[in-house]
């Protein structure tokens, strides 16, 4: 069965057969998690680095009064915080949005992979730098864009992620995503996520029904979003 993260990985960095087993070995380990399961909670002791196998999860911080804001989603093959093993305490929350399978490898043997394999350090350093772009078009779009590029920004990256990884199927992505879930990421009420899902709809750039993502038209979505996708690494084109 193929292996998301060793997927995402080779299809950057040339992985040898060593490095491939190895991953392999490592996520041996893996089980399967229900929906809504914190992996680690904010407080915690540093724990292992988890990969997400399959679904989806992401990271999040509660707010004194409540609140709850989404940081990052996570997708199949990507991994939790590569530089756990310098912190000792975790500040943030790491959970599933769906049921998700999960393989954990403990700090210390993460450790030693990265200090005695090069070319995969070289291939988690540079799946470390697209999750620090996807953090920094986060903060910008919670800083300056509008509700409407806000929103579709985050659909187009997670559009360009998904097939990526290829879990999209043509122009649709599902995305089991609930309004009040993209509210939490996008720092926007229920009702104003909702509004602005209408506006893009009308417009014939994009719809979202039924936990499908269907991309009517990717150069408008990204025109209004003012989507740059190089924090992707890679290219924007309609899908075939």
């Amino acid at each position: 069965m193929s292996n998301a993260f060793i997927d995402k990985l080779n299809a950057h960095v040339a992985l040898s057969r060593d490095d491939v087993a190895l991953l392999e070995a490592e996520c041996a380990n893996a089980r399967d998690v229900p929906a809504r399961h914190d992996l680690i909670r904010e407080g915690d002791p540093s724990g292992p680095l988890f990969v997400i196998l399959e679904g989806w999860a992401c990271r999040y911080q509660i707010l004194s009064e409540g609140a709850r804001q989404i940081t990052a989603f996570l997708m199949p093959g990507d991994c939790c915080d590569m530089h756990l093993g310098a912190s000792h305490i975790m500040d943030h929350n790491i959970a599933t949005l769906t049921d998700a399978r999960v393989a954990s490898i403990p700090r210390e043997r993460f450790g030693h992979l990265i200090a005695t394999r090069p070319i995969l350090t070289q291939a988690l350093w540079w799946a470390q730098l697209v999750d620090e772009g996807v953090l920094r078009a986060w903060i910008v779009s919670m800083g300056r864009r509008s509700s409407v590029e806000r929103v579709a920004h985050l659909m187009c990256e997670l559009y360009i992620r998904a097939r990526n990884i290829g879990l999209n199927t043509g122009d649709e992505l599902e995305l089991p995503l609930t309004q009040i879930v993209l509210s939490d990421a996008l720092g926007l009420t229920y009702v104003h996520v909702n509004r602005v899902l209408r506006r893009l709809r009308l417009e014939g750039a994009m719809r979202l029904r039924g936990g499908v993502l269907v991309i009517n038209d990717i150069v408008k979505l990204a025109e209004l979003a003012g989507f740059d996708e190089q924090y992707l690494q890679r290219k924007l084109k309609r899908a075939a």
